[in-house]
């Protein structure tokens, strides 16, 4: 029976002419080449080659098998493409990563999907910074959807596929109790109690950069990375909060959410994916989950 790394290396030593450089091209030794070769040719029954002391040269039938090994081989590699292809389709396990507002979205779509679709959904909820790591080599994420506000300084491997999903715009959430500071100029926010990010997070360096840009000097009377928990706050009255739009899905109604014009802020969403772990499941996932 021909071994399709017998066939492989016959066609570097035709194409280059000796065993060693075969050999330097395959990542073997000159000896393990000639000791292919000639176990090829007791295989075929035929002199492959003319050994001469630094070189070696290819006969006739060499030349043939060599044409025909490269169709031969041309098809094997189809053949486990093909058979990979496959298995990646159906795989039942999705590995995917969101960040902890994109959960309302996945939620509803966890809702429609058929029960054993949903059980294959392994899930981890957790900030970029946290999920962008478990996407490396032998990370356990095949996918994570992930933010990124300004220039964050968030970053990934060039490895990964990246896709484009939504611009969620931020909205200035008030305490439904406070006097009415309709229609929102500048100058009624400047002395204003604020629920803020923790200082040095990316969100936070950000938001200071917006406040610098308009000369407002929050109060600081909560610091809280949870929209949940901002929001909740809010609601007792005891700040105003910059939010993102996905995260004011179902908000309770305590709250006053002003769509600022001076304001102009968004985080940009979008999904990073392993290229080889990239499956027809994973990807009607993600379209499902497109904003």
């Amino acid at each position: 029976m021909l071994k399709p790394e017998h066939l492989r290396t016959l066609r570097e030593v035709v194409q280059r002419g000796s065993f060693a450089a075969a050999a330097n091209r395959l990542g073997y030794t000159p000896s393990a080449v000639s000791q292919q070769m000639a176990a090829l040719e007791r295989e075929m029954g035929v002199t492959l080659f003319e050994r001469f002391a630094h070189s070696v040269l290819p006969t006739s039938a060499a030349e043939v098998l060599a044409r025909h090994a490269e169709v031969v081989l041309i098809d094997i590699e189809r053949m486990i493409s093909t058979v990979q292809e496959v298995h990646r389709n159906s795989e039942r396990q999705i590995r995917l990563g969101i960040f902890p507002s994109f959960a309302d979205v996945l939620t509803g779509v966890l809702r429609d999907m058929e029960p054993a679709d949903r059980a294959a959904i392994r899930l981890t909820v957790a900030e970029p910074s946290q999920l962008i790591p478990r996407l490396g080599a032998g990370g356990e994420l095949d996918a994570a959807i992930v933010y990124q506000v300004g220039n964050s300084g968030l970053s990934w491997p060039s490895s990964l596929g990246r896709r484009w999903v939504a611009e969620d715009r931020y909205k200035v959430v008030l305490p439904r109790g406070w006097p009415d500071l309709a229609p929102y100029r500048v100058e009624q926010f400047v002395d204003l109690p604020w629920i803020v990010h923790h200082p040095a997070s990316s969100d936070a360096s950000f938001f200071d950069g917006v406040f610098a840009r308009w000369r407002l000097h929050p109060r600081v009377a909560c610091h809280s990375d949870d929209f949940k928990i901002t929001l909740a706050m809010a609601e007792s009255g005891l700040g105003a909060a910059l939010v993102p739009d996905l995260a004011l899905r179902d908000h309770g109604r305590d709250i006053v959410v002003a769509d600022v014009p001076w304001l102009n802020t968004s985080r940009s969403i979008f999904t990073l994916v392993r290229p080889d772990r990239e499956s027809a499941r994973l990807q009607s996932l993600l379209d499902a989950l497109a904003v």
